[in-house]
């Protein structure tokens, strides 16, 4: 079980909290740990969720497996996986970015072109580091995860230390709206408890272990974020916030830690975002493979291009680069946690069709499926006043994935082979 807590955390914590915390102050201000807690229930609610759908179907594909389970073999089901093979490009841009900005940190006068270099060399890297065997890193993971936490839990311990009372005044709250408006955009932070469900199929007892991992890793995460959160609104005025907005973790450690803080926490980013890129990258490429071995997208990309890279593996470095050079940082965090809340809700309403075989209550996944749309639609609004451009790309994409999906079944005539 230790493994599978390990991967939970690993998929939030990291990457998630480095890049977005600047972009949630935006939104919520000195309230942002009220919208750290908000996210915290949604992600709770859809714990539930798929721990009994995990539980049920144990499975290498997670996700993949439980939308063909509960649609059943179509173009819904296919359009839905496909989306979500998306919402990991946007994934690995977020962190891709939030690389380049911890990187340029280092250089005295950092441009906006230098932060677009560093992260699409950092995708380039890691793409070739798991063509060329990812082993090494995968077993390295584990050892990131623990040191990556332990940074952040000092940096809370000592941070809270120095917190400044008036700068977490509720009179300085924004407008309850925004606190939702934060809830929203953090999402993406939260989304990687899902990845826990993919170890079910190596698990001696999914059904008592899985919903053991995924609620203890989902509670430390919440735990660490809310910490977390409270440490930098409280070290940090809205405005310094606002300055260093894609790398406000760092400022946020030099009240109590000086510039050794400062730089402690971007070295820690470094690390986090790195092994972020390449664990989504390995998975995102597995989810391509899963879906074109089931019959969603060509048969050529599950096949081996060059030493261990798929077609998938390049076909996703690919996209997450034109992604990386599209939008900045707050366009690319406000996509990505739109797209997982939508893809979560659709869990959610898959799982209520096959209720009788997970055994689950069917009030807690309405709730969840309901508290999803709702952050869904509330980011929608915040996304389409901030970044319309972003929005925009969401709906494109979505549009993409099922006209590609129903073109791709039309002319192949394949359908999913649903392999567990």
């Amino acid at each position: 079980m230790a493994a599978a807590v390990s991967i939970g955390i690993g998929g939030m914590v990291g990457a998630g909290i480095f890049s977005i915390l600047g972009v949630v102050a935006q939104a919520a201000g000195n309230a942002m740990w009220l919208s750290f807690a908000i996210g915290g229930v949604v992600a709770l609610l859809s714990t539930y969720s798929y721990a009994k759908l995990g539980a049920t179907f144990p499975s290498a594909g997670g996700a993949v497996h439980f939308l063909v389970k509960g649609f059943g073999d179509g173009v819904l089901a296919g359009g839905l996986n496909l989306f979500m093979w998306l919402g990991y490009i946007i994934s690995l841009a977020l962190y891709a970015t939030a690389f380049g900005s911890y990187a340029a940190t280092f250089v005295s006068k950092p441009s906006p072109l230098l932060v677009k270099s560093l992260a699409i060399g950092a995708v380039v890297v890691l793409t070739l580091v798991n063509a060329l065997g990812a082993k090494f890193m995968g077993r390295s993971e584990t050892f990131i995860v623990v040191i990556k936490v332990a940074i952040l839990v000092l940096f809370a311990a000592v941070g809270l230390g120095y917190i400044r009372p008036g700068y977490l005044s509720p009179e300085l709250w924004p407008a309850p709206q925004s606190v939702l408006f934060g809830a929203g955009v953090l999402f993406i932070g939260y989304e990687g408890f899902g990845l826990v469900t993919n170890a079910a199929g190596d698990m001696r007892n999914p059904a008592k272990m899985l919903p053991r991992a995924l609620y203890t890793s989902v509670i430390l995460v919440i735990a660490i974020y809310l910490a977390v959160s409270l440490t930098v609104t409280g070290n940090l005025s809205d405005y310094e916030i606002e300055q260093a907005r894609d790398y406000a973790l760092a400022q946020a450690a030099k009240p109590s830690l000086g510039q050794f803080g400062f730089r402690l926490i971007a070295i820690a980013a470094l690390f986090s975002t790195a092994s972020a890129i390449n664990a989504t990258l390995f998975g995102s490429a597995n989810v391509c493979y899963m879906i074109a071995r089931d019959g969603e997208l060509p048969a050529g990309l599950a096949r081996t291009e060059w030493k261990d890279a798929s077609g998938g593996l390049l076909l996703t470095a690919a996209l997450v680069v034109l992604v990386t050079l599209a939008f900045d940082l707050s366009g690319i965090a406000m996509m990505g946690s739109a797209a997982f809340l939508l893809v979560y809700a659709a869990v959610n309403a898959g799982h209520l069709n096959v209720l009788k075989q997970t055994g689950a209550n069917a009030v807690l996944v309405w709730l969840s499926l309901i508290t999803c749309l709702a952050m869904f639609a509330v980011l929608c609004v915040y996304t389409w006043n901030q970044q319309p451009l972003a929005i925009a790309a969401l709906i494109l994409f979505a549009a993409a994935s099922f006209a590609g999906e129903w073109g791709y079944r039309r002319w192949t005539g394949r359908t999913i082979k649903n392999a567990a």
